[in-house]
């Protein structure tokens, strides 16, 4: 970081607190978010331990804290109704069992990926630094990547229906017919990580051809990704949920289906890819088949 090479913090004491208050002294154009970020830059010495610490209580603390919300409405009788597969309340049991297993993944596959993370990115061209980008530049970004990751998610998603990886890979994420938010993440390995690519790999790749991606919009896009498939898992429609307002999200309506039949509305955030390769699934998307098919075989007839 080049605020890091500062000969003011030469002298600087040892704890995070002091290295904060000695660089806010010569660095006043820098905001106190920025400041706490050098900061701590600043008091670790390694960018990569810094980097994997701060990636890893991110995933984490995003992860757990937007579950817990459809944890405590899971178990309010008020919201049953809003439940898009009414009957099927997912029990305490259940919960932790799912927590289990998802904490195992995070912590044995997840982790491990984090670490490598810095000096991949890093030899890529992504910055570590301050001043912030933009929040223009970082939602530009965020929107692009949303984009492509969902045509990723949803050609990865698709194969991994057929049938010898759907019975060896994709099944365990199926273990729940009725998803809950935090079987978001319940899955094996493979499916972790190649699923997992088109949150990742999507920005390290824009970093190579860019030289224009700082590691705060990964962290921003990893917790909106995060926010879209706990929400999407949730099993929950409401009359507020984006998509009455955004025709082409998903959301949970959209997924939950997907649970429920176990096959078709493959993508990730948007509708399109479902729309545009006839894979969209539910008792509307056949209604729309059968009258397609209906005139179809009406104007054949002519």
């Amino acid at each position: 970081m080049d605020i890091m090479s500062n000969s003011t913090l030469l002298t600087a004491p040892d704890t995070y607190i002091g290295i904060y208050n000695e660089l806010s002294k010569y660095n006043v154009h820098l905001n106190i978010f920025e400041r706490l970020w050098a900061s701590w830059y600043a008091y670790m010495q390694n960018d990569v331990l810094a980097t994997g610490i701060l990636s890893f209580v991110m995933h984490e603390a995003v992860y757990f804290g937007r579950s817990i919300p459809w944890i405590i409405i899971d178990a309010i009788p008020y919201f049953n109704k809003y439940k898009i597969q009414g009957q099927k309340i997912p029990t305490a049991r259940e919960q932790w069992a799912c927590t289990k297993l998802v904490l195992l993944s995070h912590f044995t596959v997840e982790l491990p990926q984090i670490w490598l993370f810095h000096p991949m990115a890093k030899a890529c061209g992504m910055d570590t630094g301050v001043p912030f980008p933009a929040w223009t530049t970082m939602a530009l970004q965020i929107a692009i990547f949303f984009v492509i990751e969902d045509t990723w998610h949803y050609w990865a998603h698709r194969l991994f229906h057929w049938g010898p990886l759907y019975k060896n890979v994709h099944k365990i994420h199926h273990q729940y017919s009725a998803p809950f938010g935090l079987a978001a993440e319940y899955a094996s390995p493979i499916e972790t990580m190649v699923l997992g690519a088109g949150t990742v790999v999507v920005p390290i790749v824009w970093a190579l051809c860019t030289k224009n991606f700082h590691v705060l919009t990964m962290y921003l896009w990893i917790t909106c990704r995060l926010f879209q498939a706990i929400d999407a898992h949730s099993g929950y429609e409401f009359p507020w949920s984006l998509h009455h307002f955004l025709p082409f999200w998903a959301g949970a309506e959209h997924h939950d289906v997907h649970h429920e039949k176990f096959i078709g509305n493959y993508a990730s955030s948007f509708r399109w890819w479902d729309y545009i390769m006839d894979t969209e699934s539910g008792p509307e998307a056949a209604k729309a088949r059968r009258e397609k098919a209906q005139k179809k075989a009406a104007k054949k007839a002519q």
